[in-house]
């Protein structure tokens, strides 16, 4: 991607180098993480599965951070400054597109960059996790060691395969600010298991598909994107699909505990957006039968 010259968001807290004195407790976390791995990898959304599994607000002490004085690699520095430059970029386009749709004005979310694990409105975060976001404080966190681990173990690697993460984290923002997550959620607490899962990961691939809205704007906007970056941000899709993360770990895939979509699905959804740049398609991820997902 090409991102000189871009400003950095503001909107940022670094806790990246902190460590907790103690440590927020939350019922079952242990076991709801271990449980979700797979499907919470790359793109996860942590207070969604809280509240799903009746974790919300488990916190049962306060988190008292020590600052720690290690310096950060200059790559990790690098990153950081990426990243900075992705939400600004998701700021500006998300701002004019609310305008335009009559949405009102755009509150922003603030990206929360930490090491190993942090205290969200959710709970207790995990690096494990993946980058997640939180719609009880309006916040997304990621551990940008996390981008090592998608190109290590993933093979998912390039500027837009990173900001794509980013940018599907702040697409459940959008969804929070206009009520598709809270909705989505009432639909959930109603069904069982297996229904809501197929709700999941209609919020998902909306997330995705919103991912590819801004990509699209943010190119108009700003010529961001280079040659090679629409491909790997699709081989990106391609690798967090939930068929795909469970074939790789246990040799076979259990469609009805997708919560994410498939490899194919989540591809689609972020092309869609990349193609044709409009946000009001996005409703077609609440209406479509599941087959045409």
């Amino acid at each position: 991607m090409n991102l000189d010259g871009r400003r950095e968001s503001s909107n940022v807290e670094d806790r990246r180098g902190m460590s907790a004195g103690r440590k927020v407790g939350i019922g079952g976390i242990g076991g709801l993480i271990i449980a979700g791995i797979i499907t919470l990898l790359m793109g996860g959304n942590l207070g969604d599965v809280l509240q799903n599994a009746g974790q919300l607000g488990g916190m049962t002490s306060a988190e008292q951070y020590n600052t720690d004085p290690s310096q950060f690699s200059e790559q990790e520095q690098q990153l950081a400054e990426f990243s900075k430059k992705i939400l600004a970029g998701t700021e500006d386009v998300w701002s004019k597109i609310f305008r335009e749709n009559g949405l009102g004005e755009y509150r922003a979310p603030t990206m929360v960059l930490y090491t190993g694990s942090t205290s969200t409105g959710c709970g207790q975060g995990s690096a494990q996790m993946g980058p997640f976001y939180c719609s009880a404080d309006q916040c997304l966190y990621i551990d940008l060691s996390f981008f090592s681990s998608m190109k290590q173990q993933l093979g998912a690697d390039g500027d837009f395969a990173y900001a794509y993460v980013i940018a599907h984290e702040v697409g459940h923002h959008v969804e929070y600010l206009t009520g598709t997550l809270s909705k989505a959620h009432q639909q959930m607490s109603r069904l069982s298991e297996t229904e809501a899962n197929r709700v999941s990961v209609r919020i998902e691939l909306l997330a995705d598909f919103y991912a590819g809205v801004w990509a699209h704007h943010d190119n108009k906007m700003f010529n961001s994107l280079e040659d090679g970056d629409l491909e790997k941000a699709i081989k990106c899709a391609q690798v967090i699909g939930d068929d795909y993360l469970q074939k790789r770990a246990q040799g076979y895939d259990i469609p009805e505990s997708f919560t994410h979509g498939t490899s194919a699905q989540r591809m689609r959804w972020l092309k869609l957006g990349l193609s044709t740049g409009d946000f009001r398609r996005g409703g077609q991820a609440f209406q479509l039968p599941d087959s045409q997902l």
